[in-house]
């Protein structure tokens, strides 16, 4: 056990209420068991351990990452090692030789709560510091076999708004619209959803363009906000 591992269990055991970790753990459907520790008391233990946390390069902070990832006992340390990949201290390590270890997180993890952070904020920080080559790799991600890495290319962009690369959103839902996979129509519905809070018309076009093939799920989701929008008015 590293040492930053075993500070992380010292500090998350403190404050764990070991009466919650059943439900914590029947509600994700985790075959890994929960110390007891909610979302909350979590991140301002991570932020308080992470504090003072500096790296002389990005290999180092990937060691901490993954030791603290693959160590894991229980689910509340993969959570730490999330929230390690966000601090201040690794903001210039988002790039293209972090998306290795991001994949092998999303692969081993396959589960939403893993996924949907990394997905949503790690990549896309990468796709704005190395755009040409990430926005290969999500290329790849899309028609990859493994549907968590699929769902992670079409949740890349949630947070671009304005600077979303539209041609990059439809190739990444393109090869999953027909999919049956709950957490495939649900990524679809989300990234469009999302960015219907910058450009509504769009979203509405594009799913006209494509109603025979969107799911009832992914159309409700992207039409949630525009829906709201036009009954509001």
């Amino acid at each position: 056990m590293t040492a930053l591992r075993a500070r992380v269990l010292e500090a998350l055991s403190a404050i764990a209420e070991p009466a919650r970790a059943p439900a914590m753990q029947a509600y994700m459907k985790s075959a890994m068991p929960y110390l007891g520790v909610p979302a909350v008391p979590l991140a301002a233990v991570c932020k308080a351990v992470f504090a003072d946390l500096a790296y002389a390069d990005s290999a180092a902070w990937q060691a901490d990452v993954l030791a603290l990832w693959r160590g894991a006992k229980v689910r509340e340390e993969r959570y730490a090692a999330i929230a390690l990949t966000g601090i201040r201290a690794a903001r210039g390590f988002q790039r293209m030789d972090a998306l290795g270890m991001y994949e092998e997180m999303i692969v081993t993890g396959a589960w939403w709560d893993y996924v949907d952070t990394i997905a949503g904020q790690r990549l896309l920080a990468i796709l704005r510091a190395e755009p040409v080559a990430m926005k290969a790799a999500m290329l790849d991600w899309a028609v990859d076999p493994d549907m968590w890495k699929r769902r992670s290319a079409i949740l890349c962009q949630l947070g671009a708004k304005s600077a979303t690369d539209l041609d990059l959103l439809e190739a990444c839902i393109a090869p999953s619209l027909d999919s049956k996979e709950f957490f495939l129509r649900k990524a679809i519905g989300w990234a469009l959803r999302q960015y219907a809070r910058t450009d509504p018309a769009w979203v509405a076009a594009y799913v006209a363009r494509h109603e025979a093939q969107l799911s009832g799920l992914s159309k409700r989701e992207a039409l949630k906000h525009i829906g709201a929008a036009k009954s509001a008015a």
